[in-house]
């Protein structure tokens, strides 16, 4: 898949690549653990009205990637599917409020983050 999840001391990377790195305008989104107020799984389909700054939308091929603003928040999706994504909800990150993205193994992802969040 074209996104992996690396963890560091201090932060979570998502690295991006391939296609998904051209289309999102980014090949790395950089989050320190301390901003990661909350991060669950869930489906989720962005309005339609959403503004790309910069980045790619697809509405009726479900592809989303990139930096979008809507209701005075940032948002940083990376998903092509509609699949259960993860949901990373953000407090005092230098631009996004939310970072929702798509993996392979999601669930495993999940239990991953979570546990790193603990360990700080």
């Amino acid at each position: 898949m074209a996104r992996e999840l690396h963890f560091t001391d201090h932060e979570l990377v998502l690295k991006l690549s391939g296609t998904v790195s051209l289309l999102a305008l980014k090949r790395e989104l950089r989050i320190p653990y301390q901003c990661i107020k909350r991060v669950y799984v869930e489906h989720y389909k962005p309005p339609l009205w959403m503004l790309r700054i910069p980045g790619t939308s697809v509405a009726f091929l479900n592809i989303y990637e990139g930096t979008f603003y809507y209701e005075k928040e940032w948002y940083f999706f990376s998903f092509e599917h509609y699949v259960p994504l993860i949901h990373l909800e953000l407090s005092g990150h230098k631009k996004y409020k939310y970072v929702i993205f798509e993996l392979e193994k999601t669930r495993e992802a999940l239990i991953e983050i979570r546990s790193k969040l603990r360990e700080i």
